[in-house]
């Protein structure tokens, strides 16, 4: 383990933490919130400080590797979660340390997911910095880390893989620094895009770039208790709209911005994520149509909750917990399948799917055929077999992780549905589940224990579960 490279990167994340939380300052400076602004200058000085310290610590060699990637990735996260969890508690917003943890890796986490039973109450610099965390963790931290740091020697696209969504990661230019400053200009560009069309539908300008901040993250921190359901249609339609589009491999939006229409078109993950889509929100829409005064009503709610789960965003327009069964059976699917590789959404990822698909087609066509050579195709490639591999060992860890907290967490005595969906929930960054984890409800009732484990799955859902693990492993912290 070469750790001063990994104590370098993560001093770095800290100074960058430390002057982004300069803009929730500002923003409790225009409202004249001092308490609040004093809290936040203190909370950067000392996040820059700690960078700045660790940003000493000299390299004797400047290459890492996969563990490193790892290892620097998911301390990273943890201490930026820390960090960001100081405001919280200093201005007495959340008191409990562990509430105030859950709250702020549930914004970076970009899952949603909160303890709060109320928050139309809280100060608008809080309101800004809980949904602006979803925004900075949309993209990831590191990848931002890399677009502004021309960092030298080793293989950086190992911290893009140990921190960006999906089975494997491409560069889409030779420079991973060039890579990463595309993708954070596309993701740029869609918020300011958004935030444009909720200012159309005459939304305060405060609320809209909350709005935008959380739809980008797809992460769903609401800023009034209903969550959506008190807006216009309009801005419903907006905010469904964008979900659906961040969900989107960002590798999509690059080829369609380098006039490679075909080669965006023919991407099977994507058509696979509108289908599932379109027929969710058909089957939805005629199952609860009875329950609205008309069906663009029906199929407005649907849409929403559809674009809400399938993104991991969160966001809720109404009590989807009412809905018949059917309904929320689909909800609960939709959970576990989870956006586009390379997008801003959790979720096991669309692409996963597809290659298990493909390879259970390939195994029964081997079994019937033992002597037909078989390849299992993506995009017309052949899937190689480390990334058949990777998607088997994804699957069988996240089982493992599902299995084990839903039995740590039923020790609290909560009903099988609210146990199972609020693991549903943080595992796969999405924020509400059913029952007592609902849309209207909050985790609040969760023992701190508990909440502790759900902090871990938030992490290691975001992280791709493979980051947080390593950690545990003696392996990794050896010299060698």
């Amino acid at each position: 383990m070469n750790y001063a490279i990994v104590f370098r990167l993560l001093g770095y994340v800290l100074m960058i933490e430390g002057a982004l939380l300069l803009l929730p300052a500002a923003a409790s400076l225009v409202y004249g919130e001092w308490m609040v602004l004093g809290v936040f200058l203190l909370t950067a000085a000392v996040s820059a400080g700690i960078g700045y310290a660790l940003h000493t610590i000299k390299a004797r060699s400047k290459v890492f590797y996969m563990r490193e990637g790892f290892a620097a990735t998911s301390l990273c996260w943890v201490f930026i979660s820390v960090i960001g969890a100081v405001p919280f508690v200093l201005t007495g917003c959340i008191p409990n340390p562990v509430d105030a943890l859950f709250e702020t890796v549930s914004g970076f986490t970009t899952t949603g997911a909160s303890i709060l039973p109320a928050v139309e109450g809280l100060p608008n610099g809080i309101l800004f910095w809980r949904s602006f965390t979803h925004w900075i963790g949309g993209m990831g931290v590191l990848v931002f880390l890399l677009s502004l740091l021309p960092l030298t020697g080793g293989s950086h696209v190992n911290l893009m893989k140990a921190e960006s969504p999906g089975p494997q990661v491409d560069k889409l230019v030779p420079k991973v620094q060039s890579t990463a400053k595309i993708l954070y200009g596309i993701y740029f560009a869609l918020t300011v895009l958004e935030l444009v069309f909720l200012l159309v539908g005459r939304m305060p300008l405060f609320e809209a770039m909350l709005t935008a901040f959380g739809t980008a993250g797809t992460g769903g921190f609401g800023f009034r208790n209903d969550s959506f359901a008190s807006f216009s249609p309009y801005i419903q339609w907006v905010v469904t709209i964008f979900m659906i589009l961040f969900g989107v491999n960002f590798n999509a939006y690059f080829l369609l911005l380098m006039r490679k229409f075909r080669r965006a078109a023919a991407s099977e993950e994507v058509r696979g994520y509108f289908v599932v889509i379109a027929v969710a929100v058909g089957i939805i829409t005629a199952n609860i149509y009875s329950m609205y005064n008309s069906f663009g009503e029906a199929l407005r709610q649907a849409a929403f909750q559809v674009g809400s789960i399938i993104t991991t965003t969160g966001f809720s327009s109404c009590d989807f917990d009412l809905w018949p069964t059917l309904s929320k059976e689909i909800l609960v699917m939709l959970m576990f399948i989870g956006a586009c590789a390379g997008s801003t959404g959790g979720g096991i990822k669309v692409s996963r799917f597809l290659i298990l698909g493909k390879t259970l087609a390939k195994e029964l066509k081997t079994a019937l055929h033992p002597q037909v050579v078989a390849p299992a195709r993506m995009d017309g490639k052949l899937l190689n077999h480390e990334t058949i591999r990777t998607t088997n060992v994804f699957i069988a860890a996240y089982i493992f992780i599902f299995a084990a907290s839903f039995f740590l967490i039923s020790l609290n005595g909560f009903d099988m549905v609210t146990n199972f969906t609020a693991v549903a929930a943080t595992l796969n960054n999405i924020g509400p589940g059913l029952e007592m984890a609902g849309p209207m409800q909050n985790f609040g009732c969760f023992a701190d224990p508990a909440k502790l484990v759900l902090i871990f799955d938030m992490l290691a859902g975001r992280l791709e579960i493979f980051p947080m693990l390593v950690l545990f492993m003696p392996d990794t912290w050896r010299r060698f």
